[in-house]
């Protein structure tokens, strides 16, 4: 009865003037033939596509609902803008360096020094995206995606009535980490984990219907749980029954400044969505002092809406995930040992992992299944590197950016330049490391004291291009493998703590019965992921005794 009336709304833009119409929308991955109105997704869906531009009623007043709003509405636009330019030039090379270089302006003088420009002088102080250094920058951190489920997943934010300023979807409920099954699941198999879910979900999950994971960023952490649980109280445990004081204080005051509501079901989906107030967020992705977010903005995730500052300091998280993964990695490797490299970071010290609570492969699924993504992600980043190439003819291709083919990578091992990534690090991982390698040459602490305050001269906002002193490049030099531990022991060290106290915090925060839920589909995907792995050795290991077994008839013969 509704679509009658709203379907030619929608066709034409009414319903949200803002933004080209979903039909108009690119995506390099399905074709980009009109969908009927008969389509099933519009005939049962149309209502997800009306915007909530209402804000919860208090005491705040009409001004800044309609403040909250008008923000709400620019950082998806700005998320929708980045999208779209992603999706429209991906194939050349000179698209990739316009998204890393300091210019919009393509040039085919562009040169590796003017790409990295942007790092020269980073100032985190903006506040609008006319402020970042030029109108591609970032994003590659846009991944193109089908048009159908990403209006689906723009849905979900615009269901909390409390301002969220920056928004992504992540996890395997958005990028599978297993190849297509060609499995075809019933109308009762899906309603057990989504009741009413849109046929865009139905087919990005590919037969295996899985719980949507998301992480909002909000500005005042008190005052949006505040919000939230006057619209959305069933979301919580009974921890809220203290107030919003005691949510937030939790939140911001144990593990690693996220509070997880999961289990819970907005427009007919699961979901799980994570709330970090933004100074936390930007925090961890420039200084890397948990790695809890920042580890989760290495690999490919699905920005629904959209922060200046927090572009800008995701593409400084992304470099550093490079450099870091660099100095864990030989002269030559493939690109699948530098992205499982970058996405095993987050996992080194994880407690889950050491547990039955995660599948053991988890770190090569998520690789195996979405070179694309990463390379998409990272590719404009490594054409930024002084010291690091591509070594492969596939690299030449046409369309090769589409390729599944792990290619090969070779980077110079030169002390000097290798010590200048090591003074680029992230400052509160870069002091751990240098704590660890002053124990390791025994420096005096008098030394060691002048050393740091020399480092401490970097202004909070901005800084001057750091180049590598005597001592990065003696850290460089080390010996490869005791570099690469003392690498992994700082990654450990900064991980383990924030990510234990969020998982004990989790009873708390999800109450008891959802936390033995997770808990037990945790360990299934654990036991899953040791048979298949078992199941792979065993296949392993039998070839051999089949060629054998033939080469031994042979021989008789």
């Amino acid at each position: 009865m509704a679509s009658r009336g709203v379907l030619p709304q929608i066709l034409t833009g009414r319903l949200n003037p803002r933004a080209p119409s979903l039909l108009a929308r690119a995506s390099p991955f399905r074709s980009q033939s009109a969908l009927p109105p008969s389509s099933l997704y519009y005939q049962r869906h149309t209502p997800l596509l009306r915007r909530r531009y209402a804000t919860a009623r208090d005491n705040n007043g009409a001004a800044v609902q309609a403040k909250d709003t008008k923000e709400n509405v620019e950082h998806e636009d700005a998320a929708n803008a980045a999208a779209d330019a992603a999706s429209k030039d991906t194939k050349s090379k000179q698209a990739v360096l316009d998204e890393a270089s300091s210019s919009s302006a393509s040039s085919s003088t562009t040169t590796l020094n003017e790409t990295n420009d942007w790092e020269t002088n980073v100032n985190l102080n903006i506040d609008s995206f006319k402020q970042l250094p030029h109108a591609n920058f970032g994003v590659n951190q846009f991944i193109p995606f089908d048009p159908e489920f990403r209006e689906v997943l723009k849905q979900i934010p615009w269901e909390f009535r409390a301002p969220i300023r920056y928004a992504f979807a992540y996890g395997s409920g958005v990028f599978p980490q297993s190849k297509s099954s060609g499995k075809v699941i019933t109308d009762g198999e899906l309603r057990k984990i989504h009741p009413k879910a849109p046929e865009g979900v139905k087919r990005a999950q590919d037969g295996t219907p899985k719980m949507i994971d998301f992480i909002f960023g909000v500005t005042h952490t008190q005052h949006w749980h505040s919000l939230n649980m006057k619209q959305h109280r069933e979301h919580y445990s009974a921890l809220a029954s203290l107030g919003s004081g005691a949510v937030s204080y939790v939140q911001d005051k144990m593990g690693a400044g996220v509070y997880f509501n999961p289990y819970v079901v907005v427009n007919g989906i699961l979901i799980k969505y994570g709330v970090v107030q933004l100074d936390t967020l930007e925090r961890d992705l420039t200084q890397w002092d948990t790695l809890y977010l920042a580890g989760r903005l290495h690999k490919p995730v699905k920005i629904l809406r959209d922060d200046p500052k927090i572009r800008l300091a995701n593409q400084i998280n992304l470099l550093s995930a490079l450099r870091t993964a660099l100095l864990l990695l030989p002269p030559k490797f493939t690109e699948d040992e530098l992205f499982a490299t970058i996405a095993g970071i987050s996992y080194l010290g994880d407690p889950r992992m050491s547990l039955p609570t995660e599948n053991p492969s988890k770190v090569k699924n998520i690789v195996g299944n979405n070179m694309t993504n990463f390379r998409r992600l990272y590719l404009p980043l490594i054409e930024t590197l002084p010291n690091l190439e591509y070594n492969d003819a596939g690299a030449t291709e046409r369309d090769w950016i589409w390729n599944d083919k792990s290619l090969n990578l070779v980077q110079d091992m030169d002390p000097v330049k290798r010590g200048n990534m090591v003074r680029r690090l992230p400052k509160a991982f870069r002091s751990k490391l240098y704590f660890e390698y002053q124990k390791k040459f025994a420096i005096p602490q008098l030394d060691f004291n002048k050393m740091m305050e020399e480092s401490q001269n970097e202004d909070a906002i901005s800084f001057k291009r750091r180049q590598g002193g005597g001592f990065e490049q003696r850290i460089a030099s080390d010996d490869p493998a005791e570099l690469r531990k003392q690498v992994r022991s700082v990654i450990k060290k900064t991980i383990n703590w924030p990510a234990t106290t969020q998982s004990l915090k989790g009873p708390l925060t999800s109450g008891f019965k959802r936390t033995i839920r997770y808990l037990s589909e945790k360990m299934d995907k654990y036991r899953q992921g040791r048979d298949a792995e078992k199941a792979k050795t065993a296949t392993a290991e039998d070839k051999p005794s089949e060629r054998s077994g033939v080469d031994s008839k042979a021989e008789k013969k």
